[in-house]
């Protein structure tokens, strides 16, 4: 089931605004674009063979955008007469991020497609049918309560970041170094916007939306781990060469809940640092 299937559980729309409103004027502040990029700085000779495969791994991540938005947009409608005005209201704020951020994952994909063509990773044509493959298909999320997809998005906005910092760390390749630190800002804009969200779900509904936020945790896939072949061993390899592991961001959700579940000794807080610990030794 998507958020749309329940009613009367969203936050204000003029609280949706205000949050929205700070990530989109950062958004605009912080805004680069490929031209800013110094592409005469490309050394593709000092790119390992890691370093390639990773870069040809998060281009098909950051290039499904279509399938994130449209699964969005969906299950967050702006074209719908028949519902509340709470409900628009909340939609349509949502969309205005989505909107900005739809423009810095778009972003994300065209540096990266053009550096794989520069770099001779690929052609052109390659690359494009590649990833026209893996596009096409249908991203989906299996949430009902809104709260559990954007707890979703913060902890994969903050393993991606987590990502790059840790790519940035061990390539030598200047382009890509500078073109990484970009990335994890971008990525880390987005994490703090979804952490404000669900802070203001958590600081409203205490240790009520606990359970939500575990399971969220507890079914965690990454983008495109249910749809592209091969997935889970070319994930384990980019992330063995990087020394990554995205379970690390899960520890964002405990620091999120522990900061406005305030209660001293609320053991459904606990248990929540407990069972994200259990999680990551097992994974």
């Amino acid at each position: 089931m998507t958020a749309t299937t329940v009613l009367g559980d969203l936050l204000p729309a003029m609280e949706m605004h205000e949050l929205v409103d700070q990530a989109v004027t950062r958004a605009g502040e912080r805004a680069w674009s490929l031209g800013d990029l110094d592409w005469a700085s490309l050394r593709p000779e000092r790119l390992t063979e890691a370093d390639r495969s990773a870069v040809r791994f998060i281009t098909f991540v950051e290039d499904h955008i279509p399938g994130y938005l449209s699964h969005f947009l969906e299950a967050f409608p702006v074209a719908d007469a028949e519902q509340e005005l709470e409900r628009f209201g909340f939609n349509r704020e949502y969309f205005r991020f989505l909107v900005a951020w739809a423009g810095d994952e778009e972003r994300h994909a065209s540096a990266l497609t053009r550096y794989q063509i520069e770099t001779e990773m690929a052609t052109r044509e390659e690359l494009l049918v590649g990833l026209a493959e893996e596009g096409r298909k249908k991203f989906t999320l299996p949430y009902e309560h809104p709260v559990q997809s954007f707890t979703y998005t913060l902890v994969q906005e903050k393993a991606t970041q987590l990502f790059y910092r840790r790519f940035l760390d061990v390539v030598s390749e200047p382009f890509l170094k500078d073109l990484l630190g970009r990335l994890a800002r971008d990525e880390a804009r987005h994490f703090a916007f979804y952490s404000n969200l669900v802070g203001a779900y958590v600081a409203r509904d205490g240790a009520a939306a606990i359970p939500g936020l575990k399971d969220v945790i507890a079914t965690f896939r990454m983008p495109l781990a249910d749809t592209m072949k091969g997935y889970w061993r070319w994930s384990l390899n980019v992330a063995d060469s990087t020394s990554y592991d995205h379970t690390e961001a899960y520890d964002s959700v405990v620091r999120l809940v522990r900061g406005f579940v305030d209660t001293p000794g609320e053991p459904s807080v606990d248990d929540l640092g407990d069972f994200v610990q259990a999680i990551r030794r097992v994974r």
